[in-house]
Order: structure tokens, then C-alpha cells, then sequence
């Protein structure tokens, strides 16, 4: 079910097994937190046991990027597909939708994540949106009791990693949501703020490539993506693949 990259822990699971599982936890009223595991916050872990800490904490690691997925193959490992952030809180829209389960948007600067919310509407009429606050809401006590009154059991937090995650993890707890996930930009992409790549791109996982594309300026941070492969690669040489299960 899960595969060990730097120590930190990827679901080997399909989209629609992980949807399934999370909606049987929420139906047994169990918790779930979902992050986004990617190269470039593995390479972070790898120096720092915090952040770590942190992503372990997830009851669900998505392999969120092309290089996870190469880094599996490479390592003869079991993950067969990628599922993004993005892509994965629109699957929790449409299974909300679907189940009538309602959710909160939080995060973002303001009036992002109401857009967000009306186009999700637009895409899933059966949506519930309980609410949204924009990420300059501070207190945490405001937050939640909002949150709370709101009724929403699916909250989606927009606040950048791993601030996000703290959130979540301080928040847990003290929170009457069954399903958590920490979504980055997400919401700038729902609201229509960020343009994402085309399908055929996405279904290549050639994302990285289209942004590339139209921001040439990113081409630094695309290097990280071959430090991560090759590091993958040591590991399992100096380690004999313990780092990897």
C-alpha cells in the first residue's frame, strides 16, 4: 500500500481506491489527512527531520509529480500512476457532490477561494460549499469556530507547505472534519488565477514542461527533478533499497 522514499511514505493506491478509502474512514467517522508528496519536498525530508515528521503524519501521502512516479520505476517499485493536489481535491469535490458531503475552502488571498468555490459549483451542481475564508484570517480560534459552525467535513487548506500542514496537525483535533488536505495553489487554479497545462500534457506528465514552457524562468528549479532521480539511485546503492519499502 505504501512505498518509502527518504524515509517518507507514498500510497502505492489508485485515485479511485484512495477516494474509496477516504469516504469509508469519513462514513466511520476516522479522520484523514491528505499531503501532496513530491521530489522537491523528499529532497527537503531528507535534511529535514521535521518536515518529515510532518509528512508521516499524513494518514495518506499522494505521489503528487512525474518524478515520484519515475523514481518508482527506476526502483522496480509499485506506484503506477501520479495524483496531484489539484487533481485531487477536484476528485473529493466530485465524490462530495456525490455523497452530499459538504466542504470549507481555506487559504488563498482574498476572494480566491470564493471563486474557486462558485467554479467548482459550476463543475459539480451537487457540490456543498459550507464556506471559505481567505488565508489572511489569522486567528486560529475565528477559524475554527467558523470552520465548526459551518458544518463541512471536508476542509481544503490553501496556505503554501508546510504552514498548510501545521494547520492541519494543530487543528485536527479541535476540528468536526473528517477529511483534511493541505492544497497548495490549488485554489488559484480552480479560480482560474493559473492556467493549467493542457490535458494532453498532464496525461503525458509533461506539467512541469509546459510551465517551463510559458515561465523559461523556472528552469533552475526544473534541475532539481534529475538531482532527485540520481539521489533516488544512490540511496539504493549505499543502502541496498531500505530507504525504499
Amino acid at each position: 500500500m505504501y512505498e518509502r522514499m527518504f524515509g517518507v511514505d507514498v500510497t502505492t493506491e489508485s485515485s479511485d481506491d484512495t477516494i474509496r478509502r477516504i469516504f469509508s474512514r469519513h462514513q466511520n467517522d476516522e479522520k484523514s489527512f491528505i499531503v501532496a508528496i513530491n521530489p522537491e519536498k523528499l529532497m527537503k525530508s531528507r535534511k529535514d527531520p521535521e518536515l518529515r515528521e510532518i509528512l508521516n503524519k499524513a494518514t495518506i501521502g499522494i505521489p503528487d509529480g512525474i518524478g515520484v512516479l519515475l523514481a518508482s520505476r527506476l526502483r522496480g517499485g509499485n506506484i503506477r500512476a501520479r495524483i496531484t493536489g489539484v487533481d485531487m481535491m477536484e476528485l473529493l469535490c466530485k465524490e462530495a457532490g456525490i455523497q452530499s458531503v459538504p466542504v470549507f475552502l481555506y487559504g488563498a488571498k482574498p476572494g480566491v477561494a470564493a471563486k474557486a468555490a462558485h467554479n467548482l459549483q459550476a463543475q459539480f451542481p451537487n457540490l456543498q460549499v459550507a464556506g471559505t475564508l481567505d488565508g489572511y484570517v489569522k486567528d486560529e480560534e475565528e477559524i475554527i469556530t467558523t470552520i465548526n459552525n459551518s458544518g463541512a467535513k471536508i476542509l481544503f487548506v490553501a496556505l503554501g507547505s508546510p504552514t498548510q500542514e501545521n494547520f492541519i496537525i494543530r487543528n485536527m483535533d479541535k476540528l468536526n472534519v473528517s477529511v483534511f488536505q493541505g492544497v497548495g495553489g490549488s485554489f488559484d487554479v480552480f479560480s482560474g488565477n493559473i492556467e493549467r497545462a493542457p490535458v494532453a500534457f498532464r496525461r503525458l506528465g509533461l506539467e512541469w514542461f509546459y510551465r517551463l514552457l510559458k515561465e523559461p524562468s523556472r528552469w533552475k528549479r526544473q534541475l532539481e527533478l534529475p538531482k532527485f532521480l540520481l539521489a533516488i539511485l544512490t540511496d539504493r546503492k549505499n543502502s541496498g533499497g531500505s530507504s525504499y519499502e
